[in-house]
């Protein structure tokens, strides 16, 4: 009984360290976890201030450098008006035809396969990988007055490049595959159930569509339409190469503010950046929002 006895106390005491010793273990993950967790934190909070809070603080503080006499001049000048309002004419063409494009190609690749399927989506993707600049160049070599089209465009007189049609062109190909990127997994993840049981049923497609397929992408869908608007307000690179440059006619706010520091009129430029500084504040907002919500 004695050395049963002893042989207990013994094996309580060797648990009873090795559980201490775990708890050390542990104690000192935790410690680790905990100081990897604020050095991640500050790195992030360093670059954020870096890359995102002291660039729009200069624009802001550059803008009203002069005073807010001069930069409401800036604003309600002529020229920044009409770029602003092509700019939003284009955001408003590229966002609808894009969104109509995404929704289309989302339901078509999601419920329905058929020979090409991943050669379709792969195309649709083209756009993340080719450079805007690139881009223009594209719509110029098919559309300008040597290009592919331009003997018809010209007899027809039809003009294209160096025109609004030509912005709108070269923004929507850069901006077309971010509806369809945003709703085709949620498409791809629910299924075709629901809709085919509904087709049982004798419901038509457009039924389908809007009592089934839209409830479930309804957020997907909004988020992926401001992302597609945030895009297009902000595109420089292919709009640069179609538009010409023509002051009041085809210059989008991006392309005006570049005119404006070209021509070393810093504070109007920056006053004018406050603009797009300002909407893409507002769609960060309404996107968090929506980004909440589809949680």
């Amino acid at each position: 009984m004695t050395v049963k006895a002893n042989n207990n106390y013994e094996q309580d005491m060797v648990g009873d360290g090795l559980h201490s010793l775990q708890k050390v273990i542990e104690s000192h993950r935790e410690e680790e976890k905990s100081v990897w967790k604020y050095i991640l934190i500050g790195v992030c909070v360093l670059f954020l201030t870096v890359m995102l809070v002291i660039p729009l603080a200069v624009v802001i503080i550059n803008a009203l450098k002069d005073g807010w006499t001069a930069y409401k001049e800036a604003v309600v000048d002529r020229y920044t008006l009409k770029a602003l309002q092509l700019t939003l004419v284009v955001t408003v063409l590229t966002v609808l035809v894009n969104t109509i494009f995404g929704v289309c190609a989302s339901v078509l690749l999601s419920k329905f396969y058929f020979w090409g399927r991943q050669i379709l989506a792969a195309l649709i993707d083209i756009p993340f990988s080719v450079s805007p600049v690139i881009a223009g160049l594209l719509f110029i070599l098919t559309f300008g007055n040597k290009g592919w089209m331009g003997g018809f465009l010209q007899q027809h007189n039809i003009k294209i490049v160096f025109a609004a049609p030509g912005i709108v062109l070269a923004t929507m190909f850069v901006t077309f595959p971010f509806v369809f990127r945003e709703l085709f997994p949620v498409m791809n993840a629910q299924g075709k159930d629901e809709e085919e049981a509904a087709a049982l049923m004798r419901a038509g497609g457009f039924m389908i569509f809007r009592k089934i397929t839209f409830p479930h992408i309804k957020w997907a869908l909004l988020y992926g339409i401001i992302l597609c608007t945030a895009r297009a307000m902000g595109e420089f690179g292919a709009v640069s190469v179609v538009s010409g440059h023509l002051r009041g006619k085809t210059n989008t706010l991006p392309l005006h503010v570049e005119i404006l520091y070209n021509e070393f009129h810093s504070t109007e430029a920056f006053a004018v950046s406050s603009i797009l500084v300002i909407l893409a504040v507002a769609l960060l907002i309404l996107r968090s929002f929506v980004e909440w919500k589809r949680k």
